[in-house]
């Protein structure tokens, strides 16, 4: 949807191969006059993909796929990257043994975010034993975050019944990437 004052709005589908997939977040700014995206297209490994127009959205370059054990089946994002004075802070999700789902980060350069400068080798987030059990099991997940004065805050969802909320001091989450 299109609007340039909210009264009004017109829809306009988005085209190209990655545009067939959900789990797609904007970045909030165009970098390098281009817009640019993070996606799944493969339902396996993040994707940075980029569009003149907003409209029409390539295949886009593999950005990152699963390292972790945590993240052994495979990756995505949660919502769109933050920006930070050190780079592109993103939130992803990931999915290991027993579909269990945890929640980490990665920074990506802020000029260039196609390079990954840093990721969680362990999650930041992941199912306690009481937000085990619920509608969907053994998950914890988030769409989205924000940046207050130094820390992180953090909403996230728990086995789709209930919902949780985590704070981290920004310098102290950059740290541990590697």
């Amino acid at each position: 949807m299109v609007t340039h004052d909210f009264h009004q709005f017109e829809l306009r589908p988005m085209s190209g191969p990655a545009s067939r997939d959900k789990g797609m977040a904007l970045f909030p700014r165009r970098i390098g006059g281009q817009y640019v995206m993070i996606g799944r297209q493969d339902r396996e490994n993040i994707f940075l993909i980029r569009s003149d127009d907003l409209t029409h959205w390539g295949e886009g370059e593999k950005l990152a796929g699963p390292r972790y054990p945590w993240e052994l089946i495979q990756i995505g994002n949660c919502g769109a990257p933050i920006e930070l004075e050190q780079g592109w802070l993103l939130l992803t999700h990931g999915v290991g043994a027993m579909r269990k789902y945890c929640i980490g980060a990665m920074l990506l350069d802020r000029q260039d975010p196609s390079r990954v400068l840093g990721r969680s080798q362990v999650p930041l987030l992941s199912p306690s034993d009481a937000g085990r059990e619920g509608y969907v099991p053994n998950v914890v997940y988030t769409c989205g975050a924000l940046v207050h004065g130094e820390h992180l805050f953090v909403p996230f969802g728990i086995a789709d019944s209930s919902i949780g909320f985590a704070t981290i001091r920004v310098d102290d989450l950059l740290a541990s990437l590697v």
